[in-house]
């Protein structure tokens, strides 16, 4: 019950603070603990999750939330930018004990979760996901209950107004690396392929729903997180994984050049993560970062041996640094990458920012 409050709390607060014209009617978010804001809470068996001390120090009661990261998230500023309120975590709407039976997908939700993979394969409970195929079938059940809604016409206009978003991939790299058992199966090249070809079909299943606007990002060049650099020679990049991430991109991109020449209609908005991330690492003084190699919460080398426990250290000058824990941004890496996203140069976001595309 708590966690239900502290998260209509954060909700109604952020929709106070909208300060931009609604642009979109809606947001669905797909992807992992990058734009988690909550669905991981209530995966009761899960670990996998941002509801301790101190993920949640710099939102206004200081309490987690969900968030794997020091405050407000990507998908937070995204839907600030698109003048919504935070697109709310889809467990949360359909939990069995959730008193509100006014439950309203029409300004979307969130899929995201904590841990969630392109390639889905078996969870262990005690990291317990929602992966990508999962999430479609969950948006699924919200399509039929906006169809019913809205009626036929009225969903189909709906929906090719919202804008789809897509956060996903790391996981999947991270996972080929730590397993051998997926190494002697696979190359890396079959493998990133793999990847590309799951994620089109999953957009193709979209289109088929009525979505027409998507923002893809990238995975960024995870290499140079905390937890890889710890396991470098002299706290370098893991240049492998960063390698890989980048062949990953480039594939990526050339599908959705595929996708705009088969698919009528379709736009979307594909964000360099990896040009970004990597920006960060190489000119920290340029945004205002001092930290690039440690995490701000954590303990051992480079705070990166444990994720933001209760018995970790915690910085107080979290601004400063790129990643809050070993994996993730802190709040103001995630800001900066969305004010790229939505109206930043075509260096980083083509063939046009989320502003060019939800004008269309």
């Amino acid at each position: 019950m708590e966690c239900k409050v502290l998260l209509l709390t954060f909700f109604i607060i952020i929709s106070f603070n909208l300060s931009k014209a609604q642009m979109v009617p809606a947001m669905f978010v797909f992807g992992d603990s990058l734009v988690d804001v909550g669905n991981n809470n209530y995966l009761k068996l899960s670990i996998a999750k941002a509801d301790l001390p101190y993920y949640g120090i710099d939102l206004p009661n200081q309490k987690a939330n969900g968030r794997f990261t020091n405050g407000m998230n990507a998908a937070d500023f995204l839907a600030e930018k698109l003048g919504l309120p935070t697109s709310p975590p889809y467990l949360s709407l359909v939990d069995k004990s959730n008193e509100n039976n006014n439950v309203s997908f029409l300004n979307g939700v969130s899929f995201a979760s904590g841990g969630a993979r392109i390639l889905g394969g078996k969870n262990n409970p005690l990291s317990q996901s929602i992966h990508l195929t999962q999430q479609l079938d969950y948006f699924s059940i919200v399509y039929k209950d906006l169809y019913k809604q809205l009626e036929s016409s009225g969903a189909k206009n709906h929906l090719s107004k919202s804008v789809f978003t897509f956060v996903i991939g790391s996981n999947d790299i991270f996972r080929y690396f730590e397993s051998s058992d997926l190494q002697n199966k696979t190359t890396s090249l079959q493998y990133v392929d793999s990847m590309v070809l799951s994620i089109k079909a999953k957009l193709k299943r979209l289109y088929g729903f009525g979505a027409r606007k998507f923002v893809i990002v990238g995975i960024g060049s995870i290499g140079c997180c905390p937890a890889r650099r710890r396991e470098i020679k002299n706290e370098e990049c893991d240049e492998e994984i960063n390698f890989w991430s980048d062949k990953y991109n480039k594939g990526l991109i050339s599908m959705l050049q595929e996708l705009k020449s088969d698919l009528k209609g379709i736009n979307y908005s594909y964000f360099d993560t990896y040009k970004a991330l990597f920006d960060f690492v190489q000119r920290p003084a340029a945004y205002g970062f001092v930290e690039v190699k440690a995490a701000c919460c954590g303990l051992g080398t480079l705070n990166a041996k444990i994720f933001c426990l209760p018995i970790a250290k915690y910085c107080s000058n979290r601004s400063d640094y790129v990643f809050f824990d070993k994996v993730h941004p802190t709040e103001a890496a995630h800001r900066i990458i969305v004010d790229r996203i939505f109206d930043g140069s075509l260096q980083y976001a083509f063939p046009m920012n989320v502003k060019q595309l939800v004008a269309i």
